[in-house]
Parts: C-alpha cells; sequence; structure tokens
C-alpha cells in the first residue's frame, strides 16, 4: 500500500480541532461590583441596573460580570457619585441631581423644573448636544455616564395639610431633591435631600412636612399615604427624571472593545424599560393609593405661576455665577423652547381632547 496514501487517509479521519472563537480567545473575565443610590424594595429602580447586569453577562458569554449592591451596603445613597470617582467601585447606578452641590449643572442631566420631559430630553441628549455636555462635566468627576432609565413625568409629593397659596409654604419642612428645592427656597419653603430609605422615618417623626418622591409605583410601596394623605399633581419640578450608570474612567478604558459595547446596549435598553416599567404600573398603584384615602390635588395656579418665575430667575442667577452651567442651560433653554412649540401642535393637543373625551364622549 502507498504509505503516502495511507497517512493522508488517517489525516483525513482524525478529528478537527477548531478555533476557539476570536470573542472568547480575547475576553478577559471580569468582576465589576456596582453601588445603588436606591434600596432593594424598590424593584423597579434597583431592578434596573440588575437588568444591566444580566444583559451584559449574556452580551459576553458570562464574562463580564457586574454585581450590584444596594444604597448603603457599599456606601450610602447620595455618596455614590464619589465612589466611583475615587474607584472604590467600578460604577454606580445613580441620579446627577443629588450631586448638585458639588456643581449645580449635575441638575440638567436628571431633571430640571419646567424642563425636557423625557422624549424631549432623549432628543436633546441625543441629537442636540446633551451627551456631549454631560461627558464634559462627568469627565471632570472621572466619571464616563450612561443615560439608564427615566421614571417620566413625576408626581409632586405628599402633604400633611393642604398647600393652596404660596404663603403655605413659608417654613414648610420639604424632603426633595436636586435643583427643585432652592426653587422652593425662593418660596419660603424649607427643603432637605434625604436618601430614599430615610423618607418615610423622617415624614413619620414629624422631621418633614412633605416629602416627594417618583410616582404612585414606588410612593405605594414607601407607605407615604398613611402619614400625609394630600397627593399634588403634577411634580413640575421633574417632567422626566433621567437617571445614569456613572463608569470610572479608568475602569471603562480597561474594557475591551467588545465589553464597551455591551455595556453601552445594556444601558440604552434600560433607559427604555425603566418608563415602559412605570407607564404600566403608576396606574393601578394609584388607583390604590385613592381608593386607600389618598386625596390628589393639583397645584394651584398661583403656586405654579410663582414657581416658574423663580425658577428661571434661579437659572439666570446660576448661570451669572458659574460659567458651565451658563453654557449648558443656553443649550437646553433653546432645545426646551422649540420642543414646547411642537408638543403644543401636536402631542398636547392631542392629549387634551382624548383625556377629556375618554371621560366625557362615548
Amino acid at each position: 500500500m502507498n504509505r503516502r496514501a495511507l497517512l493522508g487517509a488517517a489525516a483525513a479521519a482524525a478529528p478537527v480541532a477548531l478555533a476557539a472563537p476570536a470573542l472568547a480567545q480575547a475576553a478577559p473575565e471580569l468582576r465589576w461590583r456596582l453601588t445603588s443610590s436606591f434600596p432593594r424594595n424598590l424593584d423597579i429602580l434597583f431592578g434596573t441596573p440588575e437588568g444591566i447586569a444580566r444583559r451584559v453577562a449574556a452580551l459576553t458569554d458570562n464574562k463580564f460580570q457586574i454585581r450590584c449592591f444596594p444604597a448603603g451596603e457599599i456606601v450610602g445613597g447620595l455618596q455614590a457619585l464619589d465612589a466611583v470617582q475615587a474607584g472604590t467601585v467600578e460604577c454606580a447606578h445613580s441620579a446627577a441631581y443629588y450631586y448638585t452641590g458639588k456643581d449645580p449643572s449635575f441638575a440638567f442631566f436628571t431633571a430640571m423644573p419646567f424642563g425636557l420631559n423625557t422624549r424631549m430630553f432623549n432628543a436633546w441628549n441625543r441629537h442636540g448636544g446633551g451627551q456631549a455636555l454631560a461627558n464634559e462635566l462627568f469627565g471632570t468627576y472621572n466619571i464616563v455616564p450612561f443615560s439608564a432609565g427615566d421614571t417620566g413625568a413625576q408626581m409632586g409629593g405628599w402633604f400633611r395639610k393642604e398647600v393652596k397659596t404660596v404663603a403655605e409654604l413659608q417654613g414648610l419642612k420639604f424632603r426633595i431633591a436636586g435643583f427643585a428645592g432652592q426653587v422652593f427656597a425662593k418660596l419660603g419653603a424649607v427643603p432637605t435631600q434625604v436618601a430614599a430609605a430615610d423618607i418615610y422615618p423622617s415624614l413619620e417623626r414629624g422631621t418633614l412636612d412633605a416629602v416627594e418622591f417618583v410616582g404612585p409605583y414606588d410612593d405605594e410601596k414607601l407607605g407615604f399615604a398613611r402619614v400625609a394623605p394630600n397627593y399634588y399633581f403634577p411634580g413640575f419640578w421633574e417632567p422626566g427624571a433621567r437617571l445614569h450608570l456613572m463608569v470610572n474612567k479608568a475602569a471603562f478604558e480597561a474594557l475591551p472593545a467588545t465589553y464597551k459595547a455591551a455595556l453601552e446596549v445594556a444601558c440604552a435598553e434600560a433607559d427604555q424599560e425603566m418608563t415602559a416599567r412605570y407607564d404600566a404600573g403608576n396606574p393601578q398603584a394609584l388607583r390604590r393609593l385613592v381608593a386607600g384615602g389618598a386625596q390628589l390635588r393639583p397645584w394651584s395656579r398661583e403656586i405654579l405661576a410663582a414657581a416658574w418665575k423663580a425658577a428661571h430667575e434661579l437659572y439666570e442667577e446660576t448661570g451669572a455665577k458659574n460659567e458651565r452651567f451658563k453654557k449648558i442651560w443656553e443649550s437646553y433653554r433653546r432645545f426646551r423652547d422649540d420642543e414646547y412649540a411642537w408638543f403644543r401642535v401636536a402631542e398636547n393637543s392631542f392629549d387634551n381632547f382624548a383625556f377629556t373625551a375618554q371621560q366625557t364622549v362615548r
């Protein structure tokens, strides 16, 4: 028999060793820690980074794992940005306006009184220069920001007593976050910022006269109606409220390109999922709250007009002292004014008829 032919046949019959996929060869196993600004029982807020972690793992063949910790287990809810900046953790899920004490410009990237709603913010962030401005601001704190969830329009908070006039806001101790606290201070209230887990005890003890958080789905869980039954609307200071995944810059830059892409994709999906979950859960929660005794009350025209005036005065005053704030406000305001004009023609005209007709036209 031909020896060369025999060796060739044997080689053909032998199992073929396939090369491992390029991702498997190049992908390191990574373990990150994420600190949230929210407690575990707020399943949408805390569940959002958990969803991001699951998606990142799925997109990287389980090689990139992110473990999520609720507020207080690593650092307090309002220290999340500091922990990322210092590299104590690789990332955090938080609201930028918790950090307006560092720079008031952070408020633009969560919510501004009489500002952009969820859809408007998406447009500004993606196509109006908002993301570049966010990158610039967060970058000074050694952080790469990713938009990662929006609550949609929020409610106006829970009050022990009715508040009909600006005069009745005088001295009122109000838990409220971000730039809105300064607006209420101009109206005579005493704003304070309290982490989510500490709000109810403060209200129950009488340390607070009123609190605002998100909306019916979360507020029901936190039990505010038991102590402060007057539920005001709308949350004019949060027409939408954006959350961010805040990633330590050095940690992000060290990621393989495929892991960076996985993180970006997971955050983009989470951005839409949070709004959808709140829009699905809030109507039923509101019905239960009202059935349980919550008193729905609209803000008076007097308070809304005074708040609008105070907010815009504050924007000009802050911009005069802070160049970054002024730069962002000019971009934000131009975009907001165009969006308001468009939404008034299309969205608002539809809403005004359809929402009323649903109650009256059969």
